[in-house]
């Protein structure tokens, strides 16, 4: 084996001033396949923050990130090949298109199995501002991962991956020999063993390690890590606690390592390298969420399961030597099942929410009872129900940021408790021990550890690799009925859902566990008897031991009641209860000008998980008109897994409100929205279909003589795509409406675009066009300025107003004109272009055209420019007309009244705003 190890013999110096490092490097590589080799590949992750366009930086992009795309040349960094030779002779080499972080070699004579070459590089590496991934020039230094070049692995094919901030480049272990020079006021740390040689004004050091991968150097002023000593290994880290002292923290770490142990065994190296840049891209969501002031969890509860994350991280990852980018769900799985376990070893007691559980603002809830552990089952159900998850072997650039940070990774994690609870921990904790010890610092895969698995039992575990891990299928059972019988109580069980699995059942008295079975092979129904007991209910999934789309229909009580689930009522949101039909309350305030403030309550039954069918009522009073309003809705989501639609939603929504001074109006609307399925879950454009019938009836004036305007039906068929590329983002509407005595067509079009300078190009082309109009007045006709909106589906604070503060608000609709002009209204046709051009930051300059046509009257043109305060993109801008058709209105009278602005206070829009690139 020895024979068969890549080395790297490095030289290197690092010039401050210029931020590089001056490198010679000598790569002896062997080729360990069955195939004669023309080619060799390097991983050139340096050279991954070159340009924008470089696939780290279009990564970036999808996740609504522009700081490398927008980045200074002095924050870029690069790799500079300036010579290439194997076994000394030059050769020709490029990088690969459209991959400038992989070097492609072409060998002068080819590299037969059991070879091996030599390859010689010099070059420069321009480091990096660390902002962008955290490894780069620091604000004290230099944190340096991934900047020297490294051979691809050939299994089965050359394994290229370019850099995805994933922190997953496939290496085989290497042994290195480094030699760094660098200024005399500097120290460099790693994670290789190092001494270091005085010179007259720089520090030269040399750095050694057999059979590593993965080397990390932190060179700053001052020592950065502290070292422990454990009973077996050295672990050296920055990553550390001010409020727990050096002993407390060396027993912690002993405690750590000796569980870890426990389950994987002996670690083959004797020292161990943690530093915080990498802990801190994979902290334990949920820990650190909440608000510092409320104290939840004890400072050395933090910190313990903290560093036991990144410590089962690098014990893990530092020695089996897996494509992560393929396989990671293995080392995911075996991470989140350690960390499960070893909470429930120490922290039993500690709840999801910390010590906030037991305040009296919370423990009434039911989320303020879940444990610290109750994390995995419910944020997979919280994606699942929405049908956002995705399979285990996903490649983790296709996967979602939401998934691959925190989903996938806590379904393996319960993966491996599943296998525990169905197999026996001694045969999933012996396996997973033998597949470490024997695949150390060894090229490996999961059908490895699978196969192994499978020799230690009898049991089949073909729904495990293959729906389990190969699929997103959800596992729901459903206790269909408990019957007693003479001797016995019968319970039938039915699976409703596409994928057999194994399930615990439970036999509970007084929340007590009094039986516990595991039953297989449910495909349809089964009916288990069990002798009779003092049982109260049966329960499937008690402990929570594997992932379930719907935890709620597991529950049933021996003795039947009149109400198996009776009614409660519970404040604002909560998880749902499978003892009880839960309805939401919570208080709600709103505010329009004819209404005023809007006090009331929604009682809803949504919780925390989205459910299918919603309903909410929403009554409220109305402190200036003193009167009361209110809204409904009804809800029901059809997901669709095998076809291109995603969803389809049928609704039902009502209400009434004031639409002007002592007038209400009256709103019913069924509708339809069909939504498409992305091409992936990184995918961010959104497409769907919508059908909706709305019916409006307007109170009138005392003296006012009812017409058209006042009672109508319009059925609105639409056509929506989004795509809200940071960079380039596209949107566009089709809809036509259907009325009585009009009927229309719209087209909206929405482009905005960044361009290299980070200066912000926004355009908008609408078009409107009646097909027939027999209506009398403007009142459906298409507005320049500002919408009738007769379909009240806008938020205007005050709809009616035609002066004063509110009239002054602006929703970009229709004609999307921010002047008041002489002709405001189409009733024939018109077609406006609404442009912005950025001046700086978020100051621009807005230019409109618009051609309105109305019956009997000459094509009217209409034209404006003025200034665009864009604090927050369609949530918070303010508009300062220019010059339009009626002159320099700057000059003239009641300026200020000119003035439009935009503020949406909906909470829906701004949630979205803020998850982007997240979820």
């Amino acid at each position: 084996m020895f024979s068969q190890q890549n080395s790297i013999s490095i030289k290197s110096k690092l010039d401050t001033e210029k931020d590089e490092l001056k490198i010679q490097q000598e790569i002896v590589f062997h080729n360990p396949s069955d195939s004669i080799l023309t080619k060799v590949y390097l991983h050139n992750w340096a050279n991954s923050y070159r340009d924008r366009k470089t696939p780290l930086s279009k990564r970036f992009i999808k996740d609504f990130r522009k700081d490398l795309y927008f980045a200074k040349p002095q924050e870029l960094g690069s790799s500079t090949i300036k010579s290439l030779s194997v076994d000394f002779e030059n050769v020709y080499f490029k990088e690969l298109d459209k991959q400038a972080d992989i070097i492609e070699i072409d060998l002068d004579k080819p590299l037969y199995p059991n070879s091996k070459i030599t390859i010689s590089i010099t070059y420069i590496v321009k480091t990096p501002n660390a902002r962008f991934t955290k490894y780069g020039k620091t604000k004290t230094g230099y944190h340096l991962r991934n900047w020297y070049l490294t051979p691809a692995i050939y299994d089965n094919g050359w394994q290229l991956m370019s850099n995805l901030n994933l922190d997953d480049l496939y290496e085989k272990g290497t042994d290195f020999k480094i030699e760094i020079d660098v200024p005399k006021d500097l120290i460099v740390e790693s994670n290789l063993y190092q001494y270091k040689t005085k010179k007259e004004n720089i520090n030269s050091y040399y750095l050694v390690g057999k059979n590593k991968t993965d080397v990390i150097l932190g060179i700053n002023k001052t020592q950065q890590l502290k070292t422990y000593n454990t009973k077996t290994v050295t672990v050296h880290t920055d990553v550390f606690s001010k409020e727990l002292d050096y002993n407390l923290t060396t027993s912690i770490l002993n405690r750590e390592i000796l569980f870890i142990q426990k389950y994987l065994g002996k670690y083959p190296h004797v020292e161990i390298f943690i530093d915080k840049a990498t802990q801190s891209k994979n902290p334990i969501y949920g820990l650190n969420q909440l608000p510092n002031f409320l104290r939840p969890f004890s400072d050395t509860f933090k910190w313990d399961v903290t560093m036991f994350k990144a410590l089962t991280k690098r014990y893990i990852e530092n020695t089996l030597l897996l494509n992560k980018r393929k396989d990671y769900w293995l080392i995911d799985g075996i991470q989140n099942y350690l960390m499960i376990e070893y909470v429930e070893e120490y922290y039993p007691e500690v709840k999801l929410l910390g010590k906030v559980s037991n305040s009296w603002l919370v423990k009434g809830f039911n989320i303020s009872k879940l444990d610290f552990n109750d994390k995995y089952p419910f944020v997979y159900q919280f994606t699942a129900r929405k049908f956002l998850d995705q399979a285990l072997n996903t490649s983790a650039d296709s996967l979602s940021n939401f998934n691959r940070k925190i989903v996938s990774k806590y379904k393996a994690g319960l993966g491996f408790r599943f296998l525990k609870g169905y197999l026996g921990d001694s045969i999933l904790n012996q396996t997973i021990q033998e597949f470490y010890q024997d695949n150390q610092l060894k090229i490996t895969s999961s059908n490895h550890f699978n196969k192994l698995l499978s020799t230690k039992t009898t049991k089949d575990l073909d729904w495990f690799f293959n729906d389990f891990i190969k699929t997103n299928k959800k596992i729901d059972h459903k206790i269909e009925s408990v019957k007693k019988e003479k001797d016995s109580i019968s319970v039938t069980i039915k699976n409703k859902r596409n994928i057999t699995t194994p399930l615990a059942l439970y036999a509970i008295k007084d929340e007590e566990i009094k039986l516990k079975k595991w039953v297989a092979d449910v495909d349809s129904t089964k009916t288990v008897k069990f002798k009779k007991g003092d049982y109260d209910t049966f329960v499937l999934n008690y402990e929570n031991l594997y992932p379930e789309l719907n935890t709620l229909n597991n529950w049933k009580t021996v003795d039947k009641k009149i109400l198996n689930k009776p009614l409660k009522f519970s404040f604002l949101k909560d998880i749902s209860s499978p003892n009880y039909n839960q309805v939401f309350y919570q208080p709600d305030v709103n505010y329009n000008f004819y209404n005023g403030l809007i006090l009331g309550v929604k009682l809803h039954n949504k919780p925390l998980i989205k459910r299918n069918f919603e309903f909410k009522i929403a009554p409220y009073y109305a402190t200036k008109s003193n009167t009361v309003i209110g809204s409904f809705s009804l809800l029901y989501n059809q997901f669709f897994e095998k076809t291109k639609i995603y969803k389809v939603a049928y609704g039902l929504a009502g209400g009434t409100s004031d639409y002007a001074p002592n007038l209400s109006y009256k709103s019913l609307t069924p509708y339809v929205d069909i939504t498409f399925k992305r091409k992936t879950l990184r995918d961010i454009s959104s497409e769907y279909l919508r059908a909706k019938l709305i019916h409006i009836d307007k109170e009138i004036a005392p003296d006012a003589i009812r017409t058209d305007q006042d009672n109508y039906s319009v059925l609105s068929l639409s056509y929506n795509y989004s795509n809200p590329d940071i960079i380039k983002e596209f949107r566009y509407s089709f809809s036509t409406e259907f009325a009585k005595k009009f009927s229309k067509a719209t087209l909206d079009l929405r482009f905005r675009t960044l361009t290299t300078t980070d200066t912000q190009l926004d355009f908008r082309f609408f078009a409107g066009v009646f097909f027939n109009n027999k209506t009398e007045g403007d009142y459906f006709s298409f507005g320049l300025d500002r919408s009738n909106d007769y379909l009240f589906q806008l938020n205007y604070l005050g709809r009616s107003e035609s002066s004063g503060f509110f009239s002054q608000q602006y929703i970009i609709n229709e004609g999307g004109f921010k002047s008041v002009l002489p002709t405001r209204f189409a009733n024939q046709f018109m077609v406006s272009n609404n442009s912005s051009i950025g001046l700086w930051r978020w100051i621009e300059v807005y230019n409109d055209v618009a051609f309105l046509k109305n019956k009997n009257q000459p094509l009217y043109f209409a034209y404006e420019n003025g200034i665009r305060f864009n604090f927050v993109h369609e949530i918070f801008e303010i508009y300062f007309p220019l010059y339009s058709n009626n002159g320099w209105e700057i000059s003239q009278n009641a300026y200020p009244e000119k003035i439009r602005f935009s503020l949406s206070a909906d909470v829906k829009s701004i949630y979205n705003f803020f998850k982007r690139g997240f979820l």
